[in-house]
């Protein structure tokens, strides 16, 4: 149960992530879910330890781990845009 509530939580993130650095048009329903779970990955390894929270990853399904996961998951998108466009949208 919780792997699903981790894809449906991953899938919010990533899409509230895809719209806020304008690539939601782009992706589809999988990306934002990988985006979601690999941004809460990266969040956790650049963020965490900032914070002091754990992510989505970590089963802590706190407001500071959500905070924490989905700024991981702006800095992936932002890092793909940067790769393959040439700038930060």
């Amino acid at each position: 149960m919780l792997f699903i509530i981790w894809i449906v939580v991953g899938g919010i993130l990533g899409w509230l992530a895809s719209m806020i650095m304008k690539t939601d048009a782009e992706q589809g329903m999988i990306l934002n879910v990988v985006v979601g779970i690999v941004g809460a990955f990266l969040g956790g390894w650049l963020l965490s330890p900032l914070f002091g929270s754990g992510t989505i990853n970590s089963d802590d399904f706190s407001v500071s781990s959500l905070l924490v996961s989905f700024l991981g998951a702006v800095i992936l998108l932002a890092i793909v845009n940067l790769l393959r466009r040439g700038r930060v949208r």
